[in-house]
């Protein structure tokens, strides 16, 4: 109600402008007349009061007396004919006003009702962004995730050999903590039965055994098992995993998709929309996140205020899926350049021209790096600056993509 009586009142009120504008009618030829015949009265009164002080001779008053009254007759005779012909008619003027007032009426409420969204409170841009930051503040932790969750395992139903091996595997890793290969092992096994959280803590180790190492794969892979272990729910540790992960390779598939899952579950559907809607439009029907985005990105697109969002056919692309780029090591060094710069200029004139999201930023300045063209490095991590002046985290990733490929400035 706080919304529709102001904006009933505006709607009123804009329509009585114009019906009193419709029922007045045009005034202005009428209103030039009646102002040229008063001007014309004045300058004859003037012609009396100049020949009573001696300032003009009796012929000359005369003349000029015939030449006025001669302009006061033509101005008379206008305003005659302005006011017979200009006139609106009074029945058409007031059905004309009364359809403009309730077609104005009608036309924003029925806009209201399909752009808009009745019964909601007003919520704009900076209490979202308010909102988002103390859902991400106040978010559980991973432990406190976990804590919440029945257990998965499925250990009891394993085999009895293969519960002593695992067995044998962790009494293995407890002794040599340095043992990569045995950590690696036991984060698969670990899983397959079910036990996640110690599955994610086995992965975590690989991380730290490996160091500089380390790949995206690898950061992905904890992630998925700390997202899992959590239930589904990213907590603020998986999302610095990804953010890893992103920082090691921008295009990676999964953890856009998880960090697009993180965006939806702390309220932030336009970033959410903008990682799910490119890596739809870059990913295969087969690919197991892909069914997942089909499902949600229309509603998504609608809260990130895109409207009437196409959902893109299945198999359309806008670019080499993560397939692609593995099997790029099949080809050629020349081979491989040729494709990497192709890759890299289609997605610069891209995302400089319409606009694009993190990962594709965070690529496009690794890629640039990677080809040696710093100055269109520098360039874009300038126009970068500019886009993500509010959104520093970000920045941080685009940045952090160039100078792990080897920029600096």
């Amino acid at each position: 109600m706080h919304f529709w009586m102001p904006a009933i009142v505006l709607a009123l009120g804009c329509g009585a402008v114009i019906a009193v504008v419709l029922l007045r009618g045009r005034v202005a030829e009428a209103a030039s007349a009646a102002y040229d015949l008063e001007v014309y009265r004045d300058q004859l009164k003037e012609v009396d009061r100049d020949l009573a002080r001696g300032i003009i001779a009796e012929q000359e008053a005369e003349r000029i007396r015939t030449e006025v009254s001669r302009r006061v007759l033509a101005a008379d005779k206008a305003l005659n004919e302005a006011d017979a012909s200009t006139g609106q008619p009074v029945g058409s003027g007031r059905f004309i006003a009364a359809f403009a007032v309730i077609g104005l009426v009608t036309v924003s409420v029925f806009l209201y009702t399909q752009l808009g969204a009745p019964g909601y409170d007003d919520l704009p841009r900076s209490a979202r962004l308010a909102a988002s930051e103390e859902a991400r503040a106040n978010r559980p932790d991973q432990a406190a995730l976990e804590a919440r969750q029945t257990s998965t395992s499925v250990e009891a139903q394993a085999s009895e050999d293969y519960r002593a091996l695992v067995a044998q595997l962790r009494a293995a890793v407890a002794e040599r903590r340095d043992d990569l290969q045995g950590f690696t092992l036991l984060a698969r096994n670990e899983a397959a039965l079910g036990n996640l959280v110690a599955a994610h803590q086995a992965q975590a180790r690989v991380i730290e055994l490996k160091g500089a190492r380390a790949t995206a794969e690898d950061y992905v892979d904890l992630a998925d098992l700390m997202i899992s272990a959590a239930g589904g729910l990213v907590s603020a540790e998986a999302e610095t995993v990804l953010r890893g992960a992103l920082a090691r390779a921008p295009d990676h598939p999964r953890a856009r998709y998880y960090l697009g899952l993180y965006m939806v579950q702390i309220d932030r559907p336009d970033a959410a929309f903008r990682l799910w809607d490119t890596l739809l439009r870059e990913s295969a029907p087969s690919d197991p996140w892909t069914p997942l985005i089909r499902d949600r990105i229309e509603d998504l697109a609608w809260r990130a205020g895109v409207i009437r969002y196409r959902l893109p056919p299945e198999g359309e692309q806008r670019g080499p899926t993560w397939d692609d780029l593995q099997s790029a090591g099949n080809l050629t060094p020349e081979e491989r350049l040729a494709m990497a710069r192709n890759m890299v200029d289609g997605l610069e004139d891209r995302v400089l021209n319409e606009g694009g999201d993190v990962a594709e930023w965070a690529r496009l300045t690794n890629g640039l790096t990677v080809l040696g063209e710093f100055d269109r490095v520098r360039a874009a991590l300038e126009r970068a600056r500019m886009v993500f002046a509010d959104r520093p985290e970000d920045l941080d990733l685009i940045e952090n993509a160039a100078k792990q490929a080897g920029f600096s400035e």
